[in-house]
């Protein structure tokens, strides 16, 4: 067995894990841009408990509070922009995977001055290291507090893309799930969702073995078991946050190493097309990814209904789960949607159990007809 592992970042675990250990935040140096959303920081309390352990410190401090979900290019060049005039040694990210992606991309754009927006995602053709980033997640699905990897949206074209590398790791993430206590019930089940397709499609890609399958066969049955009680009401009951939040970072370290597969890019059309959310969007594929592993990955699917339950079962779970309303993909959009992958195939197609091509991505798109 030959597989390599990386894993750089510094995770705190626990309840009041910022406070407690404000220290690791002097030691990314002494002026930091606060980046955030509008309103999920403030509500969860991680943003009152990010300033006081910057202040306990002596660290001053500017807040962006501009990043929107599907974080735009265009918002992370400013917000680089406003790092670079305030001379922030550092970045601290605080929200989902929006701002936590965000932070990653907002960090290089404070070191490049001459970085124009769509640069970001040609960075590996020489830059300036980014600043640090520090990560305080409010949400349970984005697996972003340990992986290299961010998502943008391009204000030009409106396709998200990915911006990776060994430079996107945060310096430190603080893991605390007592900022997922205000989530909403949609939210929470999108996010919840979300990390469930990252731990089941990493687990099904060749290079999940050794420890990641260890993680992911920690994931796979934390995530599932939430998600079935989740759908058997409509709201979300305290015992769940924990697990929840955990599953969701030890299905980002599935995918730190192992990636994603088929339903992430498919997902994409859903989310810039009809503003689906991203795990919604994702699980939208679900049965259908699950049937090509039972055909192209016995041994791993029988290992994934031993995890979970029943195939029948799983599949009403997840489905009943997924509220797409008035979404309707004739042949001609379903043709038009795939051709963003006629020239260059994703990796996720490539490490989907059979491959998938174009046409075969089109072909799933029509089932929305």
């Amino acid at each position: 067995m030959n597989y390599n592992v990386y894993m750089p970042v510094r995770c705190i675990y626990g309840e009041n894990a910022v406070i407690n250990s404000s220290a690791l935040l002097a030691s990314l140096g002494s002026k930091c841009l606060i980046v955030t959303g509008k309103h999920g920081a403030k509500k969860s309390g991680a943003l009152d408990d990010a300033v006081k352990a910057l202040q306990d410190e002596g660290i001053s401090f500017e807040i962006y509070d501009g990043i929107t979900e599907n974080p735009l290019i265009s918002s992370c060049h400013e917000a680089g922009k406003k790092a670079r005039d305030f001379n922030a040694d550092f970045i601290l990210g605080i929200g989902g995977g929006s701002a936590q992606d965000a932070s990653k991309a907002i960090a290089f754009f404070a070191t490049n001055p001459d970085f124009a927006p769509e640069d970001i995602y040609g960075k590996d053709n020489g830059c300036i290291p980014p600043i640090p980033v520090a990560l305080i997640g409010t949400t349970a699905g984005t697996g972003s507090e340990v992986t290299a990897v961010s998502v943008l949206t391009n204000d030009k074209t409106g396709f998200k893309k990915s911006v990776k590398g060994p430079d996107c790791y945060a310096k430190i993430s603080f893991c605390d799930p007592k900022y997922t206590y205000s989530l909403p019930y949609d939210y929470t089940v999108s996010t919840a969702l979300d990390a469930f397709h990252h731990a089941i499609e990493g687990f099904f890609t060749d290079k999940c073995e050794g420890v990641e399958r260890i993680y992911a066969e920690k994931a796979i049955p934390m995530l599932y078991s939430c998600l079935k009680e989740l759908s058997l009401t409509d709201t979300v009951d305290l015992s769940l946050r924990e697990p929840l939040y955990y599953g969701s970072i030890y299905a980002g370290l599935v995918i730190n190493t192992c990636g994603t597969a088929f339903p992430h890019p498919m997902g994409y059309v859903l989310t810039e097309n009809y503003s689906v959310p991203h795990g919604t969007a994702c699980a939208a594929f679900f049965t259908d990814f699950i049937d090509r592993c039972k055909i192209y990955s016995p041994e791993k699917s029988e290992a994934f209904f031993k995890m979970t339950e029943d195939e029948n079962e799983v599949k009403k779970v997840i489905t009943s789960l997924v509220k797409l309303d008035g979404i309707k993909i004739d042949p001609d959009l379903a043709h038009k949607y795939s051709a963003r992958w006629e020239n260059v195939i994703p990796g996720n197609f490539t490490a989907s159990p059979g491959g998938l091509t174009r046409e075969e991505a089109e072909k799933i798109l029509l089932k929305f007809n």
